[in-house]
């Protein structure tokens, strides 16, 4: 009886803080997003209007196509990159620890840190194309960052280069614990290489495949720190993304309840992401 009530208590703490300050506080943002909250929070109770006055919102509009467009092009280059760099590594290259200490190491990196070297890199004052200006590339010209219509796509490399080496160990990971016996049986039978990773090795990866899509899906939509520090939202809103919005119309416009149905969205947007994952993983470690 004590054995057992031991690590109960140790745990209570613990579960008593993610209980009040994770499930409270997501449960308090959704009670928000239904009543008349504005710079602080108020009982009175609104329904729905709310989450009607977010859908007529051009704001909400811009920053839903941003993300579509940072989420899809980040999620596809992202797992096609660590995919290529899996493969490249799986080839028994030399110094393979080297390169896998040097392609995961911008994912120690916090997403501030990568945000501000970014900008100063794509800065056209200070950064690529001021320094091959002065090497005499006269006519070079990368200002994307200051165009409204190119910035995103800036937040689309800095993510990138951030979670590549991750996902490229995840594809590692999934290449080392494939069948050898298969790859030696089609060597034998004249397979080439390609063709081995094509019907062979990569076919076999589709848990890994969803995993880095599960993963990569949820960072996206909770992307923030990165943006904030890369372009500021900006130019205008052309890098504006839920989060920003969330934090914008809550913390800058003091309409506390319109930036509590953005996040309530954001919540069930991961959720739709995450949870069936959950269950698949829940149900293949209960069968197996």
């Amino acid at each position: 009886m004590k054995a057992g009530l031991l690590p109960k208590l140790l745990l209570s703490p613990s579960a008593l803080l993610v209980l009040v300050c994770v499930y409270g506080y997501i449960m308090f943002t959704v009670y928000l997003s239904f009543t008349t909250s504005t710079m602080l929070p108020s009982a009175e109770w609104a329904g729905t209007a709310n989450y009607e006055r977010l859908a007529g919102l051009e704001n909400w509009a811009v920053s839903l196509r941003n993300l579509a467009i940072f989420a899809s092009l980040y999620i596809v280059v992202s797992m096609a990159l660590g995919l290529a760099l899996a493969i490249l590594i799986d080839q028994k290259v030399r110094a393979e620890g080297v390169l896998r200490s040097i392609y995961l190491y911008p994912m120690a990196l916090s997403l501030i840190v990568t945000g501000t070297a970014w900008k100063w890199l794509l800065d056209p004052g200070v950064g690529i194309e001021h320094t091959l200006q002065s090497l005499g590339w006269s006519g070079f010209s990368f200002g994307w960052i200051k165009d409204g219509e190119m910035a995103i796509y800036c937040v689309v490399i800095a993510a990138v280069w951030q979670t590549t080496g991750f996902v490229m160990a995840m594809f590692l990971a999934g290449l080392r614990g494939v069948d050898g016996e298969q790859i030696s049986a089609a060597r034998v039978d004249g397979a080439r290489p390609w063709q081995i990773y094509t019907r062979i090795v990569i076919p076999q990866l589709g848990p890994v495949f969803v995993s880095a899509f599960v993963i990569l899906a949820h960072m996206a939509i909770k992307s923030y720190d990165l943006v904030i520090a890369l372009t500021n939202g900006g130019p205008g809103r052309s890098t504006w993304l839920p989060s920003v919005f969330m934090y914008q119309y809550t913390f800058t416009r003091n309409e506390m309840a319109v930036g509590a149905a953005s996040s309530v969205l954001m919540l069930a947007a991961i959720g739709i992401v995450v949870v069936p994952y959950l269950l698949r993983e829940m149900r293949g470690a209960r069968h197996g």
